[in-house]
């Protein structure tokens, strides 16, 4: 069964590009300029107030990997580094649209936290832009195969009381952690603004690296019959 593995970043506009309505009710609980802050650096989270700007795509089976990511203003340009591609193009539309190419041929995908974001995530986008998905990416969790979320696997579909990160998880069981690198989720949004995009394609197709890792310990270990 072909597997690929899948993670995006996103970024969120600035409070200021929405009109007076969407600003009041997304400052309405705020009441001090902390909490604004907060608000204003939690844009990036939500599919109507962001954007995807990469997505970094793994096969289990081969170790080649497929990285494409938006370049606003930038002509599109092809990078090729030992067994990954980089492809940069200057709209998200391009973006998706040669995510849901790529994705199709692929009998099961793997994610961390892809339920619970990066699947609603790229669905509502699509949406947004006028694409239809190549793919169901939320099937039903308890009789599909078709989707392998980490998190909800690690966390035995909830029962466990704390969800943990993939760092933490990556830590946990000895695998290299993509933040080690000194970049987080949290530098996707200024980086973008400071236009350095082939360090955001570099850093998620970290975070898939060591998704693939940790789903080769959670199949050893813990895929139990």
């Amino acid at each position: 069964m072909s597997k690929i593995i899948f993670d995006i970043e996103t970024v969120g506009a600035s409070i200021g590009d929405f009109d007076a309505s969407t600003q009041e009710y997304l400052l309405k609980y705020a009441k001090t300029e902390e909490e604004e802050q907060l608000v204003k650096d939690s844009l990036s989270f939500y599919p109507v107030t962001a954007q995807v700007v990469t997505i970094a795509m793994l096969e289990v089976e081969t170790d080649k990997s497929f990285v494409c990511y938006k370049t606003p203003d930038q002509a599109p340009e092809r990078i090729v580094e030992n067994s990954t591609e980089y492809l940069a193009v200057p709209h998200e539309k391009q973006v998706l649209e040669l995510f849901w190419k790529k994705i199709e041929k692929y009998d099961q995908f793997v994610t961390f936290n892809g339920r619970g974001f990066d699947c609603s995530f790229l669905l509502i986008r699509s949406a947004i832009n006028q694409l239809k998905p190549s793919k169901n990416l939320m099937p039903d969790r308890y009789r599909s195969t078709a989707h392998i979320d980490l998190m909800e696997k690690l966390s035995f579909l909830g029962a466990s009381r704390k969800r943990f990160s993939l760092h933490m998880w990556c830590h946990a069981f000895g695998i290299k952690s993509p933040k080690e690198e000194g970049i987080t989720g949290l530098d996707v949004k200024d980086l973008y603004n400071q236009a350095k995009y082939f360090d955001i394609a570099r850093y998620c197709l970290r975070d898939v690296v060591a998704t693939k890792e940790l789903f080769l310990y959670w199949d050893k270990y813990l895929n139990l019959p």
